[in-house]
C-alpha cells in the first residue's frame, strides 16, 4: 500500500469536510443564538410583521449555512471545474427551493393575519393559502430547474397546452375553484359567519376550500355546498354587516285590557330579562310598539337586540316565561283565539 499517496488524499479531503462541519456549526449557532435574541426582541414590537418574518426564516437558517458552506468545500476540494460548477449549480437550486418555501410560509402567514383582522372568527381563506402556497412553489420549482440547466420554455409550452384540455376535463372543478376564489377576496361571506341560504339552509361557515364550503348547523350536522351552486344562491349573512340581530316578539292582549299598563309591564319585564341574559346586547334597550287588532287580541311587538343570531332562541325563551308570570300576576290577560258568532232567528210565516 501506497501510504504517502492516501495520506495526501486524506489530507486533500480535511479541509473541505471542516468547511463543512464548521458551516453547519454556525447554522445551528445562528438559529439558537441570534435568532433567540431576535424573537426576544420582536416579541416587543407592537407589531406583528416582524414575527412572521423570523418564523418563516427560522428553520431554513441551518441549511442556508449547510448549502454556502458546501460551495466553500467544493472550491477547497479536489474535484474538477465541472464538478466545481455542478456542485455550484445544485448549491443555488436548493437555496432557490428554500427561499420559495420561505416566501410561500411568509405570503400565508400574512393572508391568516389579514384575516384574523378583517374579525373572522376562525382562521379564515384556506382555499387563499392554499392556492398562494402552490403557486409560490411551482415559481420556485421552474427556477430550480432553471438553476440545473433545464430550459423551461418547451415545458412552459407543454403545460399550457395541457392546461386548456385539463380545463375542458375538469371544468366542474375549476368552476368550483374560481368560485372559492371569488367568495374569499369578494367576501360576501367569511369563516365564522352565520348564513341561511335560500333552500332554507342555516349554518356557520366552517371552511372555504378548493371545491365545496362546509357550513355547521346549529344541530351540529355538517352541509357541504360546493363553491360554483353558493355564489348563484341567494344567501341571507346574519353576521354582516355587524353581528347583533334586531328580535320582534310577538304578543296579544286581551281587548279589555289597559294598553299603557300592558307596554309598562312589559318593559319592566323586558329591561329585567335583557339585564341579566348575557346573550343579550345591552347598550339596545327594549321597545313595545302595538301594531294590530286581531281576531281576539290587540297584538303589539316587543323590540330587542341579540348579540349573534343563535342567541335569539334563549333570550325570547326567558321573555315568554317571565312576561307570562308577570301578566298573570297584574291581571293582563292573554286571550285564547276566539271568534264570535251570531246567530239570526227568522219567524216563519204561519
Amino acid at each position: 500500500m501506497n501510504w504517502p499517496t492516501d495520506w495526501k488524499f486524506l489530507l486533500d479531503w480535511i479541509a473541505p469536510a471542516a468547511a463543512l462541519v464548521i458551516a453547519v456549526a454556525l447554522g445551528y449557532l445562528a438559529k439558537f443564538v441570534i435568532v433567540r435574541k431576535i424573537t426576544q426582541l420582536s416579541a416587543r414590537t407592537e407589531t406583528d410583521l416582524d414575527d412572521l418574518i423570523v418564523g418563516a426564516i427560522e428553520r431554513h437558517i441551518p441549511f442556508w449555512f449547510l448549502v454556502g458552506g458546501a460551495v466553500f468545500a467544493a472550491r477547497l476540494a479536489p474535484i474538477t471545474s465541472a464538478h466545481e460548477l455542478f456542485a455550484r449549480h445544485v448549491a443555488s437550486a436548493l437555496f432557490v427551493l428554500s427561499l420559495s418555501f420561505v416566501a410561500a410560509n411568509l405570503l400565508t402567514g400574512l393572508v391568516e393575519r389579514t384575516t384574523k383582522k378583517a374579525g373572522a372568527t376562525f382562521v379564515s381563506a384556506s382555499l387563499t393559502r392554499n392556492v398562494l402556497r402552490g403557486a409560490i412553489l411551482v415559481v420556485g420549482g421552474m427556477m430550480v430547474l432553471s438553476q440545473l440547466g433545464v430550459k423551461i420554455e418547451p415545458l412552459l409550452t407543454a403545460l399550457g397546452v395541457g392546461s386548456l384540455a385539463v380545463a375542458l376535463a375538469l371544468q366542474p372543478t375549476l368552476s368550483n375553484l374560481f368560485a372559492g376564489l371569488h367568495i374569499t377576496i369578494a367576501k360576501p361571506l367569511r369563516i365564522g359567519d352565520f348564513i341561511e341560504l335560500e333552500n332554507g339552509v342555516q349554518g356557520f361557515v366552517v371552511d372555504i376550500g378548493w371545491r365545496a364550503t362546509k357550513l355547521r348547523e346549529p344541530q351540529n350536522n355538517v352541509v357541504i355546498v360546493p363553491n360554483a351552486r353558493l355564489v348563484e344562491m341567494v344567501a341571507k349573512n346574519y353576521s354582516l354587516p355587524e353581528t347583533d340581530q334586531t328580535v320582534l316578539l310577538a304578543v296579544g292582549v286581551s281587548y279589555g285590557s289597559d294598553l299603557a299598563q300592558v307596554e309598562r309591564v312589559a318593559l319592566e319585564v323586558a329591561r329585567e330579562v335583557l339585564r341579566r341574559q348575557p346573550e343579550a346586547n345591552p347598550d339596545f334597550g327594549p321597545v313595545v310598539r302595538f301594531n294590530g287588532f286581531g281576531d281576539s287580541s290587540v297584538n303589539f311587538v316587543l323590540v330587542f337586540r341579540s348579540r349573534l343570531f343563535t342567541d335569539r332562541g334563549i333570550i325570547i325563551h326567558e321573555l315568554i316565561k317571565a312576561l307570562k308570570a308577570r301578566f298573570d300576576a297584574e291581571g293582563i290577560e292573554i286571550p285564547f283565539p276566539q271568534r264570535v258568532v251570531h246567530v239570526q232567528r227568522t219567524s216563519s210565516a204561519s
